[in-house]
């Protein structure tokens, strides 16, 4: 029998299980996954593994929550209820949950004290959207009504990523409860202690029985869940190439899915803009989480006239990002988040040097960071559009310089993508601004940074991914519409409309 543990500070009570049908259950002998802290490459948690029993387990359980039991039978004002009772549950534990993102992937403690606000905001804006939505339409016909209504999806499977994890998990999960259906959440392997600590809220607010599961699992098991009959929707964020097999499986099914994936985000410069005003937004928009954001802005296309200014500009400010301990709380770039990530990301640095791009500052591994998955903040220019480092999501802190010959340029280097997540245009002029904005194809751009709003759609274009996320756009992809054709209204109806 494997010995599960997890660090004392991080109050991880129940590592050794899996959070299924609203009880913990404990794993029988098998395998498990090894939690490894990237700042000390030393393993910090063990967690089991999950195999096909706990997938028919945790499926069942919500398959039953769904068909028999009271979650979506509750009325809007309920379910809200029991959201806003998960969010404060959520701020209860706001230490444990910045510590478990620190200890997991890295994120330095300069960003992790706020790491819960977001998702709690999340759950109480679903909260106020389902106490406000009309839920019943009536049309009239001329020889009756049509009642058109939304019904939720059923059982959602949740496929939360590595990269801010509590939050990716908690978007899906807080539109799925939302709707009234059920939850089987997977987190990834490599990230597992939010999950469990997100079990425990559930637990802690009274969700009843088999509304939210947990199960930690690999990515065999995972697709064994996308296949699964009992899972109605599936919900995921990660790669593009990840997104693009669970769309087929889906597809096959008939099954409803979401997909939310990679980004090659530009930032258009005018000429209107100084290296002084671009920069201080621009580089923690490139650089947060050490590049490990698919929102994140890694073109930056500029005047080719001004490219001299903003390279060296950006130069120093790229080299003099505080690189270090992630505990450390002056530390801005911490390590990334798995090893094999690091390798990937200096396979990306040779290759743009291979390829003709010119690096003009870091391309290494930090001095004096012996131990942890460090790679320097690092800048590229003399960038064609058409290299493998402008085309390709690096998921690292590095950034490409662009020159664009004019505006229509520019444009055209921004949407010549395989993705369109984000961008942003940056000059004083909101009329200028809005125009560029609209002729981008992307899902979300900023004027002069960057945005992200809970109570807003988010996703984006092209193989960035199919649905949106956050706000009413995001929770309309939860329901299933369904139209009643009647001669009279029904009597709880008919009252409304007298």
């Amino acid at each position: 029998m494997v010995d599960f543990f997890a660090p004392a500070d991080c109050h991880v009570d129940h590592a050794d299980s899996f959070y299924i049908g609203g009880a913990w259950v404990r794993p029988g002998p098998g395998a498990h996954f090894d939690v490894v802290c990237p700042s000390t490459e030393e393993v910090i948690a063990r967690v089991p593994e999950a195999g096909p029993v706990e997938v028919e387990r945790a499926v069942a359980a919500a398959r039953d929550a769904f068909d028999n039991g009271p979650w979506p039978r509750m009325t809007p004002a309920e379910r809200a209820g029991y959201l806003r009772k998960l969010a404060a549950e959520l701020r209860a534990r706001a230490g444990q949950f910045a510590l478990a993102a620190t200890l997991q992937m890295g994120a330095p403690t300069l960003f992790t004290p706020s790491a819960v606000e977001t998702p709690a905001l999340i759950l109480e804006e679903n909260a106020r959207l389902i106490e406000e939505m009309a839920f019943e339409t009536i049309r009239p016909r001329e020889d009756g009504v049509s009642i058109v209504v939304k019904e939720p999806v059923g059982t959602v499977l949740a496929i939360a990523p590595w990269n801010t994890p509590l939050m990716l998990a908690v978007v899906k999960v807080a539109m799925a409860l939302a709707s009234g259906s059920t939850v089987v959440l997977k987190p990834a392997p490599e990230t597992p202690l939010d999950a469990l600590l997100l079990a425990q809220c559930a637990e802690a607010a009274g969700l009843p029985p088999g509304v939210l599961n947990v199960i930690q699992a690999g990515r065999e098991i995972g697709e064994s869940l996308v296949r699964h009959p009992g899972i109605d929707k599936v919900a995921f964020t990660g790669s593009t190439v990840a997104g693009q097999r669970i769309g087929a499986i889906c597809a096959e099914r008939c099954a409803r899915f979401s997909l939310e994936l990679g980004g090659k985000s530009a930032a258009i410069v005018l000429d209107d803009m100084n290296p002084a005003d671009v920069l201080p937004s621009f580089i923690p928009a490139a650089m947060f989480l050490s590049g490990q954001a698919c929102a994140g802005l890694t073109r930056l296309i500029v005047p080719r006239r001004r490219k001299a200014e903003f390279e060296e500009a950006a130069a120093v400010a790229i080299a003099g990002l505080p690189v270090g301990d992630p505990f450390d709380t002056g530390t801005f770039i911490g390590p990334v988040a798995l090893e094999r990530q690091r390798e990937r990301i200096e396979g990306y640095i040779a290759k743009g040097k291979a390829e003709g791009a010119r690096l003009v500052t870091g391309g290494g591994r930090p001095k004096g960071l012996n131990r942890g998955f460090y790679v320097e903040p690092t800048l590229f220019s003399d960038v064609d559009n058409a290299m493998t480092i402008a085309r390709e999501e690096i998921f690292g802190p590095v950034l490409s310089l662009i020159v664009a010959d004019d505006l229509d340029d520019a444009v055209r280097i921004a949407n010549d993508s395989d993705f369109g997540l984000n961008g942003a245009v940056y000059t004083g002029d909101a009329d200028r601004a809005y125009a560029i904005m609209r002729r981008l194809r992307v899902g979300n751009v900023t004027q002069n940074g960057w945005v992200y709003d809970h109570r807003s759609p988010f996703g984006g274009f092209k193989q960035s991914g199919m649905g949106r996320e956050g706000g009413p756009e995001g929770l309309e992809g939860y329901f299933e519409y369904k139209t009643i054709y009647m001669p009279h209204l029904p009597s709880h109806l008919a009252s409304h409309q007298a």
